[in-house]
């Protein structure tokens, strides 16, 4: 489906969308060719393995191609995944949102593409093969499904509010502390609480007004950048989980529509 852009939307930026998307697609077809729902890996090791596999074969050829796509534009590697990028433009990729769900044959994976220009995201484009879905967000041009305009929800009280957060990278044990004591402090307040890997997914819910909010300790950009463009154009929020400006680097990020953030923040705020 062609996807109509709002007129604010840049006209070199339209015109990059559609290349990027034809990339993404490329990337998720190497992976869906690896992938079968009776995927499953039997221990540490095969999980490496597979992961590793997936990687390089979404990874071939990736680079080169975004960087031919947008002469000047940077690649950000792993040093920039808590830290602010620097000025100019910036390619955040993850080549495989979603690994552990893919070699465990689950269809919630996918490859997803921001552009992120002076500090801001300006494009994304998340390609999601299983069930063969292209989401894309363009600043000032909103955030679509398959060409299909995303909104955020627009419920006002937290509790008929669908709400989530996601578990943080390994190793960070105070981290789990603070998702298992969020999710016991919105249990008692909203209509039900989700979790969920990766965080691409529940934040394109949140865009779509499937769920109202998503929160996550600890974030690293790959795994946010294109949210942040998705929920900004589909009308919902993006802020620190204490209700701060957003900046790379925070120690926390929340998305919610815009009728249930400040509720959220109050549910979440004795969390230290």
């Amino acid at each position: 489906m062609v996807t109509t852009f709002h007129a604010n939307a840049a006209a070199a930026d339209v015109a990059l969308v559609a290349v990027v998307e034809q990339i993404a697609d490329a990337a998720g077809q190497r992976l869906l060719a690896l992938y079968s729902d009776s995927n499953r890996v039997p221990d540490r090791g095969s999980m490496a393995r597979a992961a590793r596999l997936n990687e390089e074969a979404s990874s071939a050829g990736l680079r080169e191609a975004l960087i031919a796509a947008q002469p000047g534009a940077r690649w950000a590697n792993e040093d920039y995944e808590t830290t602010e990028l620097p000025a100019g433009e910036w390619w955040v990729v993850d080549t495989v949102e979603g690994n552990v769900n893919h070699i465990h044959g689950l269809p919630e994976w996918c490859v997803s593409i921001t552009l992120v220009r002076d500090g801001e995201p300006v494009l994304a484009v998340v390609r999601q093969p299983v069930p063969g879905i292209s989401y894309v967000a363009l600043r000032g041009g909103g955030a679509f499904a398959d060409g299909v305009p995303m909104h955020a929800s627009e419920k006002s009280t937290l509790d008929v509010a669908v709400v989530g957060t996601g578990q943080a990278e390994a190793g960070q044990s105070d981290t789990y502390r603070r998702i298992g004591e969020s999710v016991t402090a919105l249990l008692g307040s909203a209509l039900m609480v989700r979790m969920q890997v990766p965080s691409t997914f529940p934040i394109l819910l949140v865009a779509a007004g499937h769920t109202d909010a998503f929160w996550q300790y600890e974030p690293t950009l790959p795994g946010i950048a294109a949210g942040i463009l998705f929920i900004t154009e589909s009308g919902g929020v993006v802020t620190t989980i204490d209700g701060s400006p957003w900046a790379a680097g925070a120690g926390s990020i929340l998305f919610a529509a815009a009728g249930v953030h400040g509720s959220v923040i109050d549910a979440l705020a004795k969390i230290a």
